[in-house]
């Protein structure tokens, strides 16, 4: 009987599958998966980022420029529901002048009367007091310049002259009121403005 002298009987054996061990450990070795570039470094990633960033940033932009239109929208809205009956307030401020001016127009009160005037006097002051609830309700006011500092925003000077009782660019006299619509002039108030005290010689 002879005997195998090969010093290394195993080494062109089948390993598992057939493949012998050496080989099988080259191939696992090249087989194995490079590791995983790290999180940022890839440029593509980077530069989908950026797009998102851009798109948030136009995103936010337009929403900006959304809100802005529809606070103007409802600014303007609410001027025009406002302010459409201002040609129609200024027919009605008219009528409420020529009340005024009906009961200036009377004589004062006095005792023993005839009860017509009296009656007549009474039911126009009424009828303007009425008259004047339903503007205020209606956003229409008067303001009685008398005394105040001349402002040509309210007022229209109708006349200028020296007063030792009141001080230069005060309203000595108002004609009329100055009439606003929710805080807009309708209509300036006439009036006549001090020049101040003469001056002597």
């Amino acid at each position: 009987m002879s005997e195998n002298t090969d010093p290394t009987p195993f080494a062109d054996a089948p390993h598992g599958d057939g493949t012998p061990s050496g080989a099988q450990d080259a191939h696992a070795h090249e087989a194995a998966p490079a590791p995983e570039a790290e999180a940022g470094t890839d440029p593509r990633i980077a530069e989908l980022e950026a797009e998102v960033s851009a798109m948030r940033d136009k995103w936010m932009r337009a929403e900006a420029d959304m809100q802005n239109l529809r606070t103007r929208t409802k600014r303007e809205v609410e001027d025009a529901r406002q302010y459409a009956v201002q040609k129609f307030a200024k027919d009605v401020v008219e009528a409420a002048e020529n009340l005024k001016r009906a009961l200036a127009s009377l004589p004062k009160p006095v005792e023993g009367e005839d009860k017509l005037l009296t009656s007549m006097r009474e039911g126009i002051e009424s009828t303007e007091r009425s008259f004047m609830g339903i503007l205020e309700r209606n956003g229409i006011k008067a303001e009685d310049a008398k005394g105040k500092p001349f402002d040509a925003n309210l007022h229209q000077a109708m006349s200028q002259q020296h007063s030792d009782e009141h001080p230069v660019d005060t309203v000595m006299e108002a004609w009329t009121p100055a009439w606003t619509l929710h805080g807009r002039l309708l209509k300036p108030a006439m009036v006549v403005v001090s020049k101040g005290p003469a001056q002597a010689g």
